[in-house]
């Protein structure tokens, strides 16, 4: 394992102890104390992910967010405080992919890491091939890239996941609790909102007007599907 993780908070005690159980499983890791440390430290190295507080000095979690956004679609966890449930939309809304509630436990942290990592890294074992062409859409599933009429979009991790499902398995409607399931995987038991903000971020990147979608679509009181034009 050689995947390179940076750290970001500013309790030095619970820092210190991140950093020393990740490495004991394996991965290379960087940390730091505040927001405008961790940005510069992003801006200058590659991370395969980020662990990344919500209140810190400096930057907060959230400006750092949405900057690293601009130019980077590296997977972010953000740590947030018990109770804080505007900020954890806001995080979502921000680009993070995943969000953990202080405190937590590390095994629950280490299981999201790998989820995240194993579905970046292997292509979906249902693609018979790495290039897919399914109506406007152009996806390589192991460069994990989207373009649309030959337009290339940015994804997070999680939305190039779900654009990918519901792709796959076009006109089958999932709720919102299988989508959990199968793309934060079994171990997530956050709430149901998550994917409603990765549906709305999706939407605004593959849309002409994400107010009447075209290719993700809801069918209301059940879930969402994709529909091929």
């Amino acid at each position: 394992m050689d995947e390179k993780l940076l750290v970001v908070d500013d309790e030095p005690i619970l820092l210190k102890g991140l950093k020393f159980s990740l490495e004991q499983d394996g991965y290379l890791v960087e940390v730091a104390s505040d927001g405008n440390e961790a940005y510069e430290k992003i801006m200058g190295n590659e991370y395969d992910l980020i662990v990344l507080d919500l209140m810190l000095p400096g930057m907060d979690g959230l400006e750092v967010c949405r900057r690293v956004r601009e130019s980077s679609m590296v997977p972010i966890i953000m740590l947030t405080a018990k109770g804080e449930d505007s900020s954890k939309v806001l995080g979502l809304e921000y680009g993070a992919d995943d969000y953990l509630t202080k405190p937590f436990n590390i095994l629950e942290l280490k299981a999201r890491i790998r989820a995240i990592l194993r579905r970046a890294s292997v292509p979906d074992q249902n693609v018979a091939t790495s290039q897919l062409n399914v109506g406007d859409f152009s996806i390589n599933t192991l460069g994990r890239k989207v373009a649309i009429q030959g337009r290339e979009i940015n994804l997070t991790a999680k939305e190039f996941d779900l654009l990918l499902l519901l792709i796959m398995e076009r006109d089958k409607i999932f709720s919102r609790e299988a989508l959990l399931e199968k793309i934060w995987g079994y171990e997530y038991f956050g709430d149901v909102r998550t994917v409603d903000v990765h549906i709305r971020r999706l939407r605004e990147k593959i849309e002409d007007n994400s107010s009447a979608p075209r290719y993700i679509m809801t069918k209301w009181g059940v879930g969402y599907y994709f529909k091929e034009n």
